[in-house]
């Protein structure tokens, strides 16, 4: 792994080693015709738009860089991407597909995939996914009491009733999509609850994500006395429940520490904190890499995280820039931290970048309360389980 030091010193031979790229996200528009208030997007009231004419060089710039070596996502977000009409995602897949066929000598494989709010599926939504095909991500809290708390609409009116009417849409199509469900407070005492309603409405594919102090959202609800006792219990409960569905259900954080343990596979860095592997591009073609969460956002130390724009700067060009040197400098340096001082460390890799900067006020950090809740409570939690049910631990 290329150190900072390396970089500087002209260390370009070793850069084509970053990535492979697994993730690309793709901004088609900075607007939601959401408001949640746990959103860290600053600009979602405004209705930006990505250009068609973006598609081309983005992807040109993908194939013929060294990082895009193996199958990867196409991840349509940052932003409501259904606010965008049908019409441009069948221009811009056909755009994909005749950039991919003259420059994507390899012949790399890619899928793609949505991460939507579900209010706006319709047929013809349905009917695009289904011409791909797309993988639809939903999100959705749960029942509507704690949906509707957070996740409403700009006049204030809960979303719920909506993002069902959508999902029951996919459903009628034999589209089943996977749930993102945003973990606050609130739910912390409705475990029973969020499992019913998800395994009511066969939304059995779920990945949690805790509230997290991030962007222009300062404050998570779960940073507070005594909660991480009770998302501990939370998830102990889900386990409980998970188990009892006899495969039918899926935890993402479950099953990523399952899989782990089971491997025996240890982490040595994460997508997020290790060059290139996951590539951000916004609407107007400025790209950044780590984190999605930083593409649109500035802070007082590093500025924004722009590292250059796709009509006038190829992709490993900008790993000898200052910027990302400091960025990537920082962010190696809280890995080797996390490495030497930290157990969990090959549960973990050294977590997300973001997490440290919004925290801890640099990259250049060790533990956050992100880790503590997606990592150290699940892996207790999982060995725990895993070792009772095969008569390792006291009952």
């Amino acid at each position: 792994m290329p150190t900072q030091s390396e970089l500087s010193q002209g260390g370009e031979a070793d850069v084509p080693n970053f990535g492979p790229l697994r993730l690309l996200v793709l901004q088609p528009t900075s607007f939601c015709n959401l408001d949640c208030d746990y959103c860290y997007l600053p600009n979602r009231h405004l209705h930006n738009r990505l250009d068609l004419d973006l598609i081309r060089p983005i992807f040109e710039r993908i194939f013929t860089s060294p990082f895009a070596r193996e199958h990867f996502t196409i991840c349509w977000h940052a932003g409501e991407p259904l606010s965008v009409p049908v019409d441009y995602y069948r221009q811009a897949f056909d755009l994909i597909q005749a950039t991919s066929d003259e420059f994507n000598e390899q012949g790399i494989t890619f899928d793609i995939s949505f991460q939507t709010n579900g209010l706006l599926i319709n047929p013809a939504w349905c009917q695009l996914f289904q011409d791909y095909p797309v993988h639809v991500g939903v999100s959705i809290d749960g029942p509507a009491f704690l949906h509707d708390a957070h996740r409403q609409t700009r006049t204030g009116l809960g979303s719920h009733q909506g993002v069902m009417r959508g999902i029951q849409c996919l459903h009628d199509h034999d589209i089943y999509p996977s749930v993102i469900a945003v973990l606050t407070a609130d739910s912390l005492d409705y475990p029973d609850e969020i499992y019913e309603f998800f395994d009511q409405h066969q939304l059995r594919d779920v990945g949690f994500n805790m509230e997290e102090t991030e962007g222009v959202h300062e404050r998570s609800s779960l940073d507070k006395t005594g909660m991480e006792l009770r998302y501990r219990q939370f998830m102990e409960r889900f386990w409980e429940l998970v188990t009892a569905s006899q495969g039918n259900f899926r935890v993402r954080e479950f099953e990523s520490m399952c899989n782990l343990i089971y491997t025996n596979d240890r982490l040595t860095q994460t997508d997020m904190n290790y060059p290139f592997v996951i590539l951000n591009v916004d609407y107007q073609g400025n790209f950044s890499t780590f984190d999605p969460e930083l593409l649109s956002v500035k802070t007082e130390r590093y500025g924004d995280f722009i590292l250059g724009n796709v009509l006038t700067d190829r992709l490993v060009d900008v790993c000898q820039t200052p910027k990302f040197q400091q960025i990537y400098g920082d962010m190696q340096a809280g890995v080797a931290q996390c490495r030497a001082t930290c157990d969990y460390f090959g549960l973990c890799g050294g977590g997300a970048g973001s997490n440290k900067y919004w925290e801890n006020g640099t990259f250049n950090s060790t533990e956050t309360l992100a880790c503590r809740y997606r990592t150290q409570a699940i892996a207790d939690l999982v060995i725990e389980k895993l070792e009772t049910s095969l008569g390792l631990a006291p009952v």
